[in-house]
């Protein structure tokens, strides 16, 4: 895959922090370079670790949060305010705490804001095509976790929601609850910039290997399939690295 890099970190902690100093740094840069920049967030422990760590860190304040327009890679088609959606994690470590304009956060709809998920992932990709004036935006950073079974966004192993077309696509039969979701398509995740796979914990292992295969096929393995059009960084910790072998990645002390 074109620039593909794994980095290594000592553990979950260090991780969080050098993923907060990485994407301050791209955020200000895109900022600076085209006004506004596009973050497409992701939930799971890491993924909020992320975001609380960036509230807790005075690198934040460089971030002009009335130029900045926060996007999902995926939901659980649940309703506004569930603890189980990404949307509310994010809100609590971040969002609910900095100056963002709130049509500048564009959450993905549940059952209380939408007719169905179809309608919802509709309305989804209505909302990405009006901020990119006609065409799906290119995001400035791509946030995603991985599943032990590689999973990236809501997109599984050999679903259907593998294989689709449209930018936004509705998710049934999730292996993992909820069964009903909300998720960018793989041709919409591979339109960022800077792609950001983040692993902690030695149950991302297999899936972490398993992802960094040449021959892996992205049907079977969906983070194989993840392409930034400038970077793709895997970056974990070395619980999650466990299974590489040690001359892959570079090791941040």
């Amino acid at each position: 895959m074109n620039n593909r890099e794994v980095i290594r970190h000592p553990d979950a902690n260090a991780l969080a922090e050098a993923v907060v100093g990485r994407l301050v740094d791209r955020v200000v840069d895109a900022q600076s370079k085209r006004g506004d920049a596009h973050v497409v967030l992701t939930g799971g422990g890491i993924g909020t670790a992320v975001l609380a760590a960036l509230m807790a860190s005075p690198a934040g304040t460089a971030i002009d949060w009335q130029r900045i327009h926060l996007w999902w890679g995926d939901e659980r088609y649940l309703a506004e305010g569930d603890a189980e959606r990404n949307e509310t994690g994010a809100r609590d470590a971040l969002i609910d705490h900095v100056a963002i304009p709130p049509d500048r956060v564009h959450a993905m709809a549940g059952p209380d804001r939408s007719d169905s998920v179809e309608a919802a992932a509709a309305a989804y990709a209505t909302s990405l095509i009006e901020a990119g004036q006609g065409d799906i935006p290119e995001f400035d950073v791509l946030l995603l976790g991985i599943g032990p079974d590689a999973h990236v966004a809501s997109l599984f192993p050999e679903n259907s929601a593998m294989l689709a077309d449209g930018p936004v696509v509705a998710v049934y039969n999730s292996p993992k609850p909820p069964p009903v979701r909300v998720s960018l398509s793989m041709n919409t995740l591979n339109r960022a910039r800077h792609t950001w796979v983040l692993a902690s914990g030695s149950s991302k292992a297999e899936a972490i290997r398993l992802s960094c295969e040449p021959n892996a096929e992205p049907l079977r393995v969906p983070a194989s399939g993840v392409q930034g059009l400038q970077q793709t960084l895997f970056l974990v910790d070395e619980a999650a690295a466990a299974e590489l072998p040690d001359d892959v990645g570079r090791a941040v002390l």
